[in-house]
């Protein structure tokens, strides 16, 4: 089995909110002061789906990253976790893409890559939270996909996934190669070895420019941009608490309802 994980560096999600700034005159999130940056959470979920297709049949799992000024130690951990290569696009042209641009260069980089049995995504990234890449890159790569996955079966040249739902899951075939977003069901990210560690220090990874992969730079970063954004801001968050009272219980009740059917909550 021929694996491709898609992964991306992001602020850590687990930052103080009060250390989140917007710089409202660009429009961008202003990085955390003394705040590392890690691998998207979600991603990692997608690398764990590639490393248990890898434990039970074998294969190769290559990591594939894009931006700009991506930190080695950061990218590394899925060589760490037990991947096998990694390739970063690496240029300020892909920087400020949207859900577009991001699948068109990756979906470009994978078809230099050539050969690989299942494309693995997180659900979404946990900056932007869209959920958009993962269906675009198949879309662009005219490959069958799956969202959601919490088990992934394969038997031949089919997969056989089970798809995290509202309700609950349902069964879903589909024909090799494909892409397959992970859900957080698919189990915990392993942790990293010390062994691992050690052998993704030695390990560099593959970097290619735009013109590696033969995209048009217009297609791509900013100029690819198919969505324009308008305003990013902190939301404000304001509570409000009013005590409902009564002579019991029955009658702090009734009063509860009828306040609720005021507002339009009943």
């Amino acid at each position: 089995m021929n694996m491709i994980v898609c992964i991306k560096q992001v602020i850590d999600p687990e930052a103080p909110p009060a250390s989140f700034k917007i710089d409202p005159s660009s429009n961008k999130v202003v990085p955390p002061a003394g705040v590392s940056p890690v691998v998207d959470p979600y991603a990692e979920y997608a690398v764990e789906a590639a490393l248990k297709m890898k434990d039970a049949s074998g294969g190769k799992v290559t990591a594939l990253s894009l931006g700009s000024n991506q930190l080695r130690d950061i990218v590394k951990k899925p060589l760490a976790m037990g991947a096998d290569e990694l390739i970063l696009l690496e240029d300020e042209a892909f920087d400020e893409s949207d859900s577009w641009s991001t699948a068109y260069a990756l979906a470009m980089a994978i078809k230099k890559i050539g050969e690989y049995d299942i494309i693995f995504c997180g659900r979404e990234a946990s900056d932007w939270n869209a959920g958009q890449v993962g269906s675009g890159l198949a879309e662009i790569l005219g490959l069958p996909s799956v969202t959601l996955a919490k088990k992934i079966d394969i038997a031949g040249d089919k997969a056989k996934v089970e798809r995290s739902t509202d309700e609950g899951y349902e069964v879903v075939e589909v024909s090799l190669p494909c892409l397959i977003t992970a859900s957080n069901e698919i189990g915990e990210p392993r942790y990293p070895t010390i062994k691992g560690i050690m052998a993704a220090k030695k390990k560099e990874p593959v970097v290619w420019k735009p013109a590696d992969i033969g995209v048009d730079a217009a297609q791509i970063g900013a100029a690819g941009r198919r969505t324009k954004l308008q305003k990013l801001f902190q939301p404000v968050r304001e509570g409000k608490c009013e005590i409902i009272e009564g002579e019991g219980l029955e009658e702090a009740a009734a009063n509860l309802a009828v306040k609720l059917r005021e507002v339009k909550v009943l």
